[in-house]
């Protein structure tokens, strides 16, 4: 490398890159933004210009330098004077100082662009000469390299400039690229040194207010500039088809740098091609040393102008050979006459150049050359040559037919699939069976040559092949369409001028409608002819939505399909725009767009990201800024370009990536809205288009276009609405409006007045639109937080004069600056969100729009799946703080029991739980602060910490409610506890005595039990003579009694209760039966016939609120402290009868005395357990008879022991065993219980999770069993089949699949009371010891140890004698052995006999959540709050209305539609009681049963419920006495499902 070259890239810190160039993805990132009012050191010098460059701003080739050392200042041009005394010394000085040379000087701007194109690869170098391109500067067409000397020739860098021009008198347009453009050129050179500018003439033929060409006046320009020598740079002049244009047609001027005497190679080559040579010389003189080239010029026969430095005059030569003196004369006159002359040669017959002729010119390098470069060519040209010879506008439908007319058509079915009307089961059967046939076909026509070899080179290219082979593609593919394309497009923008100009003027007239009716044929056309990459990616997602619905296997030796995704996401990671929504088919391919976000996810990780959209009227510049804002590659070109929905990922630099919580933005740019034309189909797409962007974004940009607010209004109303939809689904995008082509931006007042013109617009807007959708807003900010001081901004025009030749307004690129750190400053404050969750948002947004009403159909999956995670956690908060408060309510029953308590305090137990709760609070915290989707959740925050506050204080009163009756039962049989302990010294006497008179036969155990047992009843007799005994009850007899006393015979065969059909009568299916109309038999039969499900339901309705009423009426009588009373059952009955006799009142007709009755037993039926445990449990408390019977078997025990002489010690050791016995079981069976619900509770599958968990179990267990009486207590009564269901689970958890677990958990309890039991011995016999106690204070201590664990009292009266307690220490651990021998090979059966349940604990866990069903088909609310206000009941599938035997009026035909079919249909229903009819869609509107009922509209694809319909069709119609015909008939499709597949599609229910 020279030193130069070295010491140059040095200085812009550009070393490194010389080695390892700069590529796209170095700025496609999002970075610091750029500082366009300082000045930038040298090393930032290059960053600074590229980062300009791609912003379009022009003034990138004059930045100011500041010197990096601080000591060298770039503002003095000469050394520092001395300081001296006198001003004669001072001007002496000044006369005599030299300057100093070796002063630094800055780097020469176009050094700083080329020392950039240098060091960059090819790709970036494309982009870097395209935005010069745009800027209106020269680009290199032949550049010596700095090292070798080798000239090349960047044709690739041309690739992507398209230029536009108009031939005067010629209406027609040309837009080409360049490469193909055969234009002629002018040449320029110079021979020698000149003090005149070549470059600045040059510019005032082609543009006289911008410098295309750099030149030595310039901005920053220095003496010497190392790169450009020897560098021949292009431009074209472009005619804008006016008058005043310097030139008639496209023109290419070339350009040489430095003296061509030295320069031979370029000066041949650019000689060769040029149409016209121009040559500058100092002087025409032989003896000059241009003489020889110029002789050589002169000779050519092309035309040569000659322009010599010292000479003042033009003269014209022979054969279009001039020359033209400069001396003394002013540049625009040299300018006008050089136009002139250049003019009247190429009106002569001429050459012409064309770029790609370049790759010709021997002993240059081409770029095209490059071997990758030419492979991807090569694999473009195989794949591109097959359209060869193809009509542009048939390419699509011939090589591309998957998404044509097939996938059209399956999109607008797909859409009707949502509206549906008449029989809309059938008709949803029919029609995706329709959308199966066209996947089929589009499958079997996925086999065309054109996408094997497309996909075929993009799978097996290396990325940099691949991505020559895509660009190549695309222009190929656009040389293809061109010229058909510019000329749809020139008649499309001139008929859409017309009817903007017929609207404005408001005429309604036929020119109107026959100027829109051209426009749609144009635009029909413009579809057609439009072909890009974009077409062949399109088929791609089709061919793999075809083909992943079909399940096929990969045919014709293409590329596997099921690869597409994945290759498709390596090309979004590269920086290629993906379509997102199909503008042609208006539809989002949503399985193609999942699988493309997941494989992205799979490549990068679930990575956060900032989703930027964009929204504005077509051709309003929103890809252009977009482009420059973030250095994109969205299409921008005439007309309407992008269609539809395009998406980009940019990364967020690694220095700038601190600053945000996401590492990408997303960029999605849309298509125009159209609203200025008329049509309710444009209309309906422009709402489709702006919901669907604004919904998606974390921030839209609104790009308006012009001054006139009222051309905007549309526009600005399609917006509004699609912001407060967003508003009414709960999603909180925010804005920023664009106001582009502004006229000027500077003027604060007029922007102040624009500003709150457009306040006031939008504000209008928003009354519009809440009158639209339904809400009330009387201003834009209650839509959405804005604020039109910093949320708009205005932009200056894009270009700076007139197209074509205009370069961009440096304003533009400012208010790009600008705009770009808004956005930024705004996202700073946004987490964005994952890209699954951005997935997510895709399909709940698009599922909502293509139903009718968007907010009424929105489903927000996201939201759903971050909430069902939160309802895991707070199911195990709760049951962290249940678990607690039952360890807490055992140890306080128990102290109640031993006497040790007789109040609880409600202080004490929340300090007992204050720990827990503190823990569970601090869990809390943690989960809403730190967890991922922490945004999300903050909205159910402080919902949900109330409600764990509410749950910890309510349950914690609950306990000491418990306690209370607890101690208030405890409190009611004290007149029998204090008799115990007489009783118990009685008997105890008694045994000795008794013993004293068999010590001889103390080995006869039969005759010790003979005596005892004879003895034992009288001494029970005796003890209990003043008490009466408690009776127990005969409830069935008490049922008669009653019914007789309300004239009901038992005995008639109209009134069996042996029957048990009454046990049913809450889930009978037709209530017809019980029906009494009276008069004549046909009255009767008619009003049978008419007697319409909306009865049915009041009747059921009816059944289950007297069955509360009764149970609760029940439940609230003493019957624990005081005993059961037949009255109970009176009340009871008499209320039934009166709620019956209220329901019959204006009825038209009556229920049969048989309902009144089966009603009643079914009352008594279900009060029956209740009533019967409850009086056994008050016998046992209070009856002395009772529990003296159970002491029997614990006196014989002491008698015998008399018997064998024992001492007292012994004796009262066996009775303190057999005491700790029973109470130790029940601790075991308690503890077991608590451990055993908490084992199920987080390793059970169906307990584990959250409400809707145990729902999909519930049905998972009925599909499997097939039990259709099962089925119906689940529709009709789904907590009772829930709460039997948790009941059948622990059985078969505990008795069968882990039975062994649970018998360890059982033993280790036991275990652990007996560690308990020896604490309790030694630590009570040690402090006996100590302090030289009794055996009263023995038991004191012993008692006290396990007063929390154990119940247990002993009187001690009768065994005072007792001093050795390490003897009775002994004794009692002897006994124990066997009492924990004999406790550890307890049955698991045993808990079953004591206070907790396990399955009753996870009924009080899992079970007190929402049980509301939905009013047509009885699907369960499966949100686990009771208490989810003010969200809406919800559940993510219905099912068939027939199987809550829903039916068509006055017919026997069930109706088969699911409810979210219906709410999407036109159809109607009746209103119980009333005539009044309801259209489901306004379902809502029928009442409070309706009104808290969210049912969003979906395909119903859920198989269980129709497998469940087919499989038990004949139960069914036998149930509700209706039949599956007519309109109510199974459709074939449905029986196709197998009981596997459907209780495989419960899984699908939970992951929605």
């Amino acid at each position: 490398m020279e030193n130069a070259t070295q010491t140059l890239l040095g200085r812009l810190h550009l070393l490194e890159k010389h080695g390892q160039e700069f590529s796209p993805d170095d700025y496609l990132k999002i970075g610091p933004p750029v500082k366009l009012d300082h000045e930038t050191s040298e090393k930032d010098l290059a960053h600074t210009f590229l980062q300009r460059l791609i912003m379009l701003d022009y003034r990138a080739r004059y930045i100011p330098v500041r010197q990096d050392s601080p000591d060298v200042s770039l503002s003095k041009p000469g050394q520092v004077l001395d300081t001296v005394e006198t001003e004669d010394n001072d001007f002496d000085a000044f006369f005599s100082s030299s300057l100093d040379k070796s002063e630094p000087t800055n780097v020469h701007p176009m050094d700083v662009q080329m020392a950039v194109f240098h060091c960059s690869d090819s790709f970036f170098k494309q982009n870097m000469i395209t935005k010069l391109s745009q800027c209106q500067y020269a680009l290199p067409l032949l550049v010596p390299d700095p090292v070798t000397k080798d000239i090349d020739c960047p044709l690739w860098t041309f690739r992507q400039i398209k230029k536009t021009w108009k031939i005067k008198d010629n209406s027609n347009t040309v837009t080409m690229p360049i490469c193909t453009a055969k234009t002629p050129m002018v040449s320029f050179f110079r021979l020698g040194s000149l003090s005149l500018s070549k470059s600045q003439l040059m510019n005032t033929l082609i543009n006289d207010h911008h410098s295309t060409f750099f030149h030595r006046n310039c901005p920053g320009s220095t003496k010497s500039c190392h790169f450009m020598h020897g560098v021949a740079e292009i431009a074209w002049y472009c005619p804008s088809g006016k008058p005043n244009d310097a030139f008639a047609d496209c023109i290419a001027f070339c350009n040489l740098h430095g003296d061509a005497m030295l320069i031979e190679k370029q000066r041949e080559i650019m000689t060769e091609k040029s149409s016209v040579n121009v040559v500058l010389v100092p002087t025409l003189d032989k003896s000059h040393g241009s003489t020889t080239v110029i002789s050589a010029l002169f000779k050519s026969p092309k035309p040569l102008i000659i322009l010599i430095a010292d000479n003042d005059g033009a003269i014209q030569g022979k054969d279009g050979k001039y020359k033209m003196g400069l001396k003394d004369r002013n540049q625009p006159d040299v300018s006008e006459e050089l136009k002139g002359i250049i003019g009247k040669l190429l009106n002569a017959p001429h050459t012409t150049f064309q770029l790609e002729t370049m790759a010709d010119v021997p002993g240059i390098r081409v770029d095209e050359d490059d071997h990758v470069c030419q492979n991807g060519k090569s694999a473009a040209m195989q794949t591109i040559n097959l359209l060869q010879g193809t009509d542009v506008s048939k390419i699509k439908d011939k090589f591309l037919p998957c998404q044509g007319q097939l996938w059209h058509e399956w999109c607008k079915i797909n859409k009707e699939l949502h509206h549906l009307k008449g029989h809309i089961e059938e008709e949803k059967c029919q029609k995706q069976q329709e959308q199966m046939q066209i996947r089929q076909k589009q499958s079997t026509a996925s086999c065309s040559e054109l996408m094997k070899l497309f996909t075929g080179s993009l799978s097996s290219l290396p990325p940099t092949d691949r991505e020559y082979f895509l660009k190549w593609t695309q222009i190929l593919i656009d040389a293809l369409s061109i010229d058909n394309l510019s000329l749809i497009l020139q008649n499309y923008d001139e008929k859409w001028s017309e009817v903007l100009v017929l609207k404005k003027k408001h005429d309604k007239s036929d020119e109107l409608k026959s100027k829109q009716t051209e426009l749609d044929q144009l635009s029909t056309q413009l579809q057609s002819a439009t072909f890009g990459l974009e077409h062949l990616f399109r088929e791609m997602s089709q061919i793999y939505e075809a083909n992943s619905s079909m399940q096929e296997k990969t045919k014709c030796g293409q590329t596997d399909w099921s690869k597409y995704p994945e290759m498709a996401a390596e090309l979004m990671i590269s920086g290629h725009p993906m379509e997102l929504m199909d503008g042609d088919a208006g539809h989002v391919p949503l399985s193609w767009i999942s699988s493309l976000l997941d494989e992205v996810i799979t490549k990068l990780g679930d990575q956060r990201v900032f989703v930027l959209s964009i929204l504005g009227v077509q051709s309003s510049g929103k890809s252009t800024m977009l482009n420059a804002m973030f250095g994109l590659q969205f299409a921008v070109s005439a007309g309407r370009c992008t269609k539809g929905a395009l998406m980009q990922l940019v990364q967020v630099s690694e220095e700038f990536r601190k600053e945000f919580k996401f590492d990408y933005f997303l960029v999605v740019d849309t298509e125009g809205l159209r609203a200025e034309l008329e049509g309710n189909t444009t209309l309906h797409h422009d709402n489709e288009l702006a919901t669907f962007v604004v919904g998606l974004g974390n921030m839209t940009l609104v790009n308006i276009f012009g001054e006139k607010l009222a051309e905007m209004q549309d526009v600005l109303q399609i917006v509004v609405q699609a912001f407060m939809r967003m508003k009414k689904v709960k999603l909180s995008p925010s804005c920023v409006f664009v106001h582009q082509n502004v006229s000027d931006i500077a003027a604060v007042e007029k922007n102040m007045d624009g500003k709150r013109r457009m306040q006031e617009k939008l504000d209008q807007m928003a009354q519009l639109a809440a009158k639209e959708e339904g809400c009330d807003a009387e201003c834009f900010s209650d839509v959405i937080a804005f604020d039109v001081q910093k949320d708009v901004k205005y932009f200056a025009h894009l270009w700076e004069g007139s197209p074509p030749m205009a370069p961009p307004n440096p304003g533009y690129s400012e208010s790009i600056q600008e705009l770009k750190n808004i956005i930024l400053s705004k996202a700073r404050l946004s987490p964005g969100i994952t890209l699954s969750q951005f997935k997510c948002k895709i399909q709940d947004l698009w599922n909502a729009l293509i139903n009718e009403n968007f907010v009424f159909s929105f489903k927000n999956t996201l939201e759903t799946a971050v909430y069902r995670k939160l309802e895991v956690q707070y199911g195990n908060w709760t049951w962290a703080l249940r678990s607690k408060l039952l360890t807490i309510e055992n140890q306080l029953y128990t102290r109640i029991e031993n006497g040790k308590l007789d109040k609880v305090e409600l202080s004490y137990i929340f300090e007992e739980m204050s720990e827990t709760f503190g823990e569970i609070k601090k869990d809390m915290t943690s989960y809403f602060d730190d967890d991922r989707d922490k945004e999300m959740l903050v909205q159910w925050r402080g919902r949900f910490e109330i409600k764990i506050k509410d749950f910890h204080d309510e349950q914690v009163k609950g306990v000491k409610r418990k306690l209370d009756e607890v101690i208030q039962q405890k409190q009611a049989c004290k007149s029998l506890d204090d008799k115990k302990t007489e009783f118990e010294n009685k008997l105890l006497q008694k045994s000795k005595d008794l013993a004293h008179q068999f010590k001889d036969k103390a080995n006869d155990e039969k005759e010790l039990k003979k005596q005892f047992n004879s003895v034992w009843r009288n001494w029970i007799e005796e003890l209990t003579a003043d008490t009466k005994p408690i009776k127990d009850i005969n409830l069935e007899q008490d049922q008669i009694s009653i019914l007789k006393e309300l004239g009901i015979e038992m005995s008639s065969k109209s009134y069996s209760k042996d029957s048990d059909s009454y046990k049913k009568i809450s889930e009978v299916g037709c209530y017809k039966d019980y029906i009494f109309y009276g008069g004549e038999i046909g009255k009767i039969e008619k009003i049978k016939w008419n007697f319409q499900k909306e009865e049915q339901e009041l009747i059921r309705s009816l059944i289950d609120d007297v069955e509360k009423q009764s149970l609760d009426a029940i439940k609230s009588k003493p019957v624990a402290t005081r005993g059961y009373s037949s009255t109970y059952l009176q009340e009871v009955a008499k209320n039934v009868q009166t709620k019956v006799k209220e329901f019959e009142s204006g009825k038209k007709y009556a229920l049969e005395n048989k309902f009144t009755v089966d009603l009643l037993l079914y009352v008594f039926y279900r009060a029956e357990s209740w009533l019967s445990q409850t009086h056994k449990k008050f016998k046992m408390n209070n009856d002395a008879l009772t529990y003296l019977d159970s002491k029997k078997n614990q006196y014989y025990n002491i008698f015998r022991s008399f018997c064998k002489g024992n001492s007292s010690a012994v004796v009262l050791g066996k009775l303190i065993c057999e005491k700790l016995k029973s109470s130790a079981v029940e601790a075991i069976c308690n503890k077991t219980a608590i451990d055993l619900a908490g084992e199920m509770k987080c390793s059970s599958p169906a307990f584990s999770g959250n409400r809707l968990n145990l729902e999909k179990h519930v049905l998972k267990s009925l599909a499997e069993k097939e039990d259709f009486d099962g089925y119906i207590t689940y529709i009709r009564h789904p907590r009772k089949k829930a709460e039997s269901f948790i009941k059948e689970e622990v059985e078969e958890y505990i008795f069968t699949k882990q039975r062994e677990k649970a018998q360890n958990m059982l033993k280790k309890n036991v275990e652990d009371i007996n560690q308990r039991l020896s604490l309790a011995l030694f630590t009570a016999t040690e402090k006996v010891k100590t302090k030289r106690g009794d055996i009263d204070m023995w038991v004191k201590e012993f008692s006290s140890f396990l007063k929390d664990e154990l119940t247990f009292t002993i009187c001690c009266q009768k065994f005072r004698d007792i001093k050795n307690f390490d003897f009775l220490k002994e004794e009692i651990k002897e006994g124990l052995l066997s009492v924990i021998q004999e406790m550890s090979s307890l049955s698991l059966d045993k808990i079953k006999e004591f206070r907790l349940q396990p399955g009753q604990i996870l009924i009080d866990q899992l079970c007190n959540c929402c049980w509301v069903t939905c009013p047509f088909c009885t699907a369960v609310c499966t949100n686990t709050l009771e208490d989810h206000s003010p969200d809406d009941h919800n559940v993510p599938f219905h099912r068939s209305t027939a199987i809550n035997g829903f039916n068509y009026r006055n017919t026997v035909e069930l109706s088969l539609d699911f409810c979210t079919s219906k709410v999407a249909s036109e159809r109607r229903f009746y209103l119980n009681e009333t005539e009044k009819i309801i259209p489901f869609k306004q379902y809502r509107t029928a009442g409070p049963r309706y009104a808290n009922w969210r049912i969003t509209p979906d395909e119903s694809k859920l198989p269980y419920w129709k497998w469940f319909v087919c499989r038990f069709e004949k139960q069914l119609e036998e149930h509700y006495k209706m039949k599956f015909q007519g309109r109510g008939e199974i459709p074939s499709e449905w029986r196709e499902h197998s009981k596997q597949e459907a209780i495989g599609s419960l899984d699908e229910m939970f992951n929605m």
